[in-house]
């Protein structure tokens, strides 16, 4: 029966590697895993290293596109708001001179 390695597993092992403290041959024996196995794990974790920092860059720009988006919102919210106010002081004005002249 063939054992399965998680990936936590997997990376721990390829780090191990990366050290280079000790000879493949070596980490393989430890492991029990053919030592081409553990050179495949290691191509694939070099290989994959740029897309940890591409994933990085991507959710810089959507954090970023959701803050403009944010910022836009809150413009807008402010436009209405003094829109509103300003409306209101001159309906305040028709009023206040209404009820003064009533007096």
């Amino acid at each position: 029966m063939r054992k399965r390695y998680t990936a936590k597993q997997k990376a721990q092992i390829v780090l191990e590697i990366l050290k280079e403290e000790r000879p493949i041959v070596q980490i393989a024996s430890e492991y029990g895993i053919h030592p081409n196995q553990l050179y495949k794990w290691k191509a694939q974790a070099l290989e994959g290293i740029p897309k940890v920092f591409e994933e990085e860059h991507k959710s810089e720009k959507a954090t970023k596109a959701m803050h403009e988006r944010q910022l836009q919102e809150l413009y807008a919210e402010i436009g209405r708001l003094n829109t509103q106010l300003t409306w209101l002081k001159k309906i305040w004005h028709r009023i206040y001179r209404e009820v003064t002249a009533t007096k």
